[in-house]
């Protein structure tokens, strides 16, 4: 199914504007097959960026908040504090890690530490 999703792809309007992403899905196809045996809310919660962007974003509105720094140490701590302050606000996991907790005690077992 995901090769016949794949094809259609290439064929498709967004395949042909970017033939890039269907030959790079392609050479790497034996490292993107294993994420589809897991549940939708697993795969979601594998290869999500959105902590990651969010991450991002709280970096650059502060710097640009800023606008320029005495120095290379100033911008460090300004980061630091960044950082920190995010980290903090991380105890809560997301909705779906439930969902991927379950299916990976399922799937690895002992092997699996909650």
């Amino acid at each position: 199914a995901g090769l016949k999703a794949l094809e259609a792809f290439e064929e498709g309007y967004w395949g042909q504007k970017y033939p890039a992403i269907a030959q790079s899905w392609r050479r790497n196809w034996e490292h993107v097959v294993p994420f589809f045996a897991f549940p939708e809310g697993v795969r979601r919660i594998i290869y999500t960026t959105n902590a990651i962007e969010a991450l991002n974003s709280k970096r650059r509105r502060a710097v640009r908040s800023r606008g320029h720094f005495p120095g290379d140490e100033a911008a460090m701590k300004l980061l630091y504090l960044v950082l920190n302050n995010a980290a903090e606000q991380w105890k809560r996991a997301p909705r779906e890690w439930v969902e991927a907790k379950t299916q990976f005690a399922v799937i690895f077992g002992e092997r699996f530490f909650n």
